[in-house]
């Protein structure tokens, strides 16, 4: 974030907030068998996050903001595991848009300037494993590939 935002629902608005965009992985873990836990047990484990892996970061600049705001909600993504497909996703997952879902956050709680924001996932949680070779690509955006290799801990 590049200043303050208290929440909107214009996507150009939020835009004109943020500093800068970019694709990333979001690795979770669940200490829960089989993924089974209550709301209180989420909170007690501190919830799941457990890494972010960030892309290049792209300035979000004001005469872009237009364009953003129509591109997020309709950009395809393409996740590939080991050089094969397993799903596409679309902006749209995400609240509907990127942007949208980072107005949401901010009506519940007040986001800052320098802070970076995870603004949802584009497709399902899928499972990793040590070896694999992960990559996401899009279409109607410009941002650029990331790739991922899960190494042993």
């Amino acid at each position: 974030m590049k200043e303050p935002l208290t929440g909107s629902t214009d996507p150009a608005a939020i835009l004109s907030h943020v500093e800068w965009i970019a694709l990333g992985f979001e690795i979770i873990d669940c200490v829960f068998p089989d993924w089974k836990f209550q709301p209180v047990d989420f909170v007690a484990a501190l919830g799941l996050h457990k890494a972010l892996i960030v892309g290049e970061p792209h300035p979000v600049t004001t005469g872009a903001i237009p364009r953003l705001a129509e591109e997020l909600p309709a950009f395809k993504l393409r996740l590939f595991k080991n050089g094969q497909l397993v799903e596409e996703g679309s902006g749209k997952n995400s609240l509907r848009s990127p942007a949208l879902c980072l107005g949401e956050l901010a009506r519940v709680r007040p986001l800052h300037a320098g802070e970076l924001v995870s603004s949802g996932t584009l497709t399902t949680a899928t499972l990793i494993a040590a070896g694999d070779e992960w990559t996401a690509e899009v279409e109607g955006i410009d941002l650029p590939r990331l790739a991922l290799s899960v190494v042993p801990v």
